[in-house]
């Protein structure tokens, strides 16, 4: 830690000097503070999800005809799978999706997959309602008098649709899936409905084209984001998808699963009584270690160029987690703790970087925070004085996507230079409230 003794008017203010009956001063009386900075991130299970509606040329959602395509665009770092689910409309509780494990996004090599993806897309029950004859049950939704009126199935588990009536055309048939590059971290996702009126041949005689419903998309990285093979449905929408075509519901439980979780990293705080020592709003970040730290969670050169500073009268690097033995990213749960003191007339500064992005940082405002407002030890939660600030110092990708965000670049500073100013995050894409991602308290130790 450092700690730099103040030069009476020397920085443009005097050190606060207090009275005595006998006429003498001494200096007032200084306080320890300790402040936390806990990352109170929601864990989220899925990088980004939504559903499928409306047929590419139309303007109202509908199912997929014979010829039609439906299309969606979604960003997903290296690691990541797609698996999405659309109803056979002809069936009971049919649906095509891929297996657990998804579509892989990318190749063992670190390059996007594209093409044809369809033989990793398969046809399932839902389980949920007893099967009839593909094209002719009168409880399958194009003849069926209501949503969910068909019998249960004996087999509540999911599983490969069984081609119990012999007529159930082949995968290849039906529909076609594509992926598509559209930058280095975006793809598009085709389904096309390669049906035609001879494609689905029932008992009476008869042949039919096969419709596909509206459906659900999901980026993930771990096993089963739909369902789980030889289990039952889950409950939480996918039979309402399966039987009738509806994605609301599903689509609603994918989505309040879906965000950005991030880390927090090691950062700096200040004490100071000048205007801010860590960067000024509005002009290019001075070169003292904000940008390693805002880049790369890397403190040390900030706190060195601090430690030097005559301006700042105490100043140091929190890398630890509280109960961790060694430095570390603070992720949901975990928060950093580190004390000072300071007198009246003085003010904090700190910052930490929001890992799950390429040069974004927590910082009050550039003037500090009073920790005597009113003359009273500061005390009680500060995150309503915390913003989500900007470098400059490095091109933003989408965030906990982007390919030269530290989770994901091959070294330090290796993203294109922005030449940028410091500023408040403004740069189109989506973050969580400084709220959601951090909470910073105060407390006066004696």
């Amino acid at each position: 830690m450092h700690r730099y003794t103040r030069g009476v008017f020397a920085l443009g203010s005097a050190l606060a000097l207090v009275a005595c009956e006998d006429g003498t001063t001494t200096p007032s009386a200084t306080e320890t503070f300790e402040v936390t900075i806990r990352n109170v991130s929601a864990v989220f299970e899925f990088a980004a999800s939504g559903m499928f509606t409306t047929p590419a040329g139309q303007a109202e959602p509908g199912p997929l005809l014979p010829g039609g395509v439906y299309e969606f665009d979604f960003d997903a770092a290296p690691g990541m799978r797609l698996s999405f689910a659309t109803m056979f409309v002809q069936s009971n509780d049919f649906f095509y999706a891929p297996d657990g494990e998804g579509i892989p996004l990318w190749d063992d090599a670190g390059q996007q997959v594209t093409g044809d993806v369809t033989h990793l897309v398969y046809l399932w029950d839902a389980g949920t309602e007893a099967d009839e004859e593909p094209g002719l049950g009168d409880t399958q939704a194009p003849r069926q008098a209501g949503p969910d009126t068909g019998a249960s199935d004996d087999d509540s588990s999911v599983r490969r649709a069984a081609d119990t009536f012999g007529n159930l055309p082949a995968v290849t048939e039906v529909l076609r899936v594509t992926l598509h590059s559209t930058g280095a971290t975006s793809f598009r996702a085709r389904i096309e409905n390669l049906s035609d009126a001879g494609t689905l041949a029932t008992s009476d005689g008869m042949t039919h084209p096969v419709p596909l419903a509206p459906g659900v998309w999901v980026v993930h990285g771990g096993p089963d984001p739909l369902f789980t093979e030889a289990e039952a449905d889950r409950g939480e929408g996918l039979e309402g998808l399966a039987e009738d075509g509806s994605v609301a519901g599903l689509a609603g439980i994918l989505g309040e699963r879906t965000g950005l979780t991030s880390p927090i990293a090691p950062g700096v705080f200040v004490v100071h009584t000048t205007t801010s020592l860590l960067f000024h709003a509005g002009m290019p970040d001075a070169g003292m270690g904000l940008e390693a730290l805002a880049e790369d969670g890397d403190p040390s050169g900030l706190v060195d160029a601090l430690g030097a500073n005559p301006l700042a009268s105490e100043s140091d690097a929190f890398t630890t987690p509280a109960g961790a033995s060694t430095p570390a990213p603070a992720f949901p749960g975990e928060a950093y703790v580190f004390t000072f003191t300071a007198e009246p007339g003085d003010r904090l500064s700190f910052a930490t970087m929001l890992v799950q992005s390429n040069d974004l940082f927590f910082a009050p405002a550039e003037t500090g925070i009073d920790l005597f407002p009113s003359g009273t030890p500061l005390n009680g939660d500060l995150t309503g004085m915390v913003l989500l600030w900007d470098a400059g110092t490095e091109v933003n990708e989408m965030p906990g996507v982007g390919l030269n965000q530290a989770p994901r670049q091959t070294g330090p500073d290796t993203g294109p230079d922005e030449g940028g100013s410091v500023r408040q995050v403004n740069d189109g894409y989506r973050y969580p409230e400084v709220g959601d991602v951090i909470q910073v308290t105060i407390r006066p130790l004696s």
